[in-house]
């Protein structure tokens, strides 16, 4: 059987559930009144044990890779932006360069399979496993063995930055082409059917569309779906995709907080997922992709989006702007005034007094 080594997971300290309830509910304001970000505050207490979390040296994973799939016309884009785009993330441009330098992300880009070779540099991780996946329309986008090789080039990534002090870690990716394996892994690990599964990706119109959804139906026709997770993936995945689920997976086993972004990493989600369900305990869903079989995903993994904004840029722009909010939960619930703090409280005689 393909599976991964030494991996554990540890189940989320429920034991804690209701002292940190009581701590959020103790706070100055009407019970439940914050809403989602209530729920946040509680599960990253959670995860990290504490009625007092805290936040340390966020890193954002942009992890690229190329896609021969795109050979079937499934991409309006040329397969060299992919590259382009990660010199530009590289020097501080595109969405991700500037949002993690707003919200405070120190950013990486990992070079999981592009086809294309890069300069060093201080901010580029080299853990390219070949140069792009194969054409999964005509054989498998990458052998077992290379996929193994892709998840743990993640695990390794993600418990480097463990070492060096983070425990949150947002994931994004560049990759022309990567919403058809996207929309693949949904079919085939969500049940999905394929044409509620494909969208227009970077731009197709509605023939483009029904092209790409005839391509990733005959493909997974003719592999077929294996009983083995990693086998899946290896089939129909990216390089990008199989690198961020090993990345989730080694976070979620090293107890840090993961935040999603759009439809590529949440497929790799939904593929780390079948590995070792666990991971979910542990990744933040930051907002609701405009692409339509994301929203499948969130639905199939029982999440909830933190934002609603009509993205659909990827990079990990929503999981970097959604960090604005689970900083403000972690602030709610460590820094926010009680009641008693605030000698707030009720009498009988006169309703709420503060002194």
């Amino acid at each position: 059987m393909t599976k991964l080594d030494n991996l554990h997971i540890d189940a989320l300290r429920v034991d804690m559930e209701e002292q940190l309830q009581y701590k959020i509910d103790q706070k100055a304001k009407p019970i439940g009144s914050l809403g989602q970000m209530e729920d946040i505050a509680k599960k990253i207490g959670l995860i990290q044990g504490t009625l007092s979390p805290v936040l340390n040296k966020p890193v954002m994973l942009t992890v690229a890779a190329d896609h021969c799939i795109c050979e079937e016309g499934v991409s309006p884009c040329p397969v060299e932006i992919t590259w382009q785009q990660c010199l530009n993330f590289l020097n501080g441009g595109g969405g991700i360069g500037l949002f993690s330098k707003v919200y405070g992300f120190d950013l990486r880009v990992v070079d999981a399979g592009v086809d294309y070779d890069f300069p060093d540099h201080p901010k580029l991780i080299d853990a390219k496993v070949r140069k792009g996946t194969r054409n999964f329309y005509k054989e498998p986008a990458m052998t077992t063995d290379e996929c193994l090789q892709a998840l743990n080039n993640g695990r390794k990534i993600v418990a480097q930055i463990a070492e060096e002090g983070s425990n949150v870690v947002g994931f994004g990716e560049m990759g022309i082409g990567n919403t058809s394996p996207a929309s693949a892994l949904l079919s085939v690990f969500a049940g999905v059917d394929i044409e509620s599964a494909v969208g227009p990706g970077s731009g197709l119109d509605a023939e483009g569309v029904r092209n790409k959804a005839r391509i990733i139906k005959a493909a997974i026709e003719k592999h077929g779906i294996s009983d083995n997770a990693i086998e899946n993936l290896a089939r129909f995945g990216g390089l990008e995709i199989a690198t961020i689920a090993g990345g989730m997976l080694e976070a979620a086993s090293r107890r840090m907080v993961i935040i999603t972004d759009g439809f590529i990493t949440t497929s790799a989600l939904l593929a780390a997922h079948a590995i070792h369900s666990g991971v979910v305990d542990y990744a933040f869903f930051s907002h609701q992709s405009k692409e339509q079989g994301h929203k499948k995903m969130v639905d199939f993994l029982n999440g909830e989006p933190i934002l609603n904004l009509g993205f659909r840029l990827g990079e990990g722009t929503g999981s970097a702007v959604a960090y604005s909010v689970i900083k403000g939960a972690v602030a709610m619930l460590n820094e926010m005034t009680s009641f008693d703090e605030a000698a707030i409280y009720n009498t009988a005689n006169d309703g709420i007094r503060i002194e």
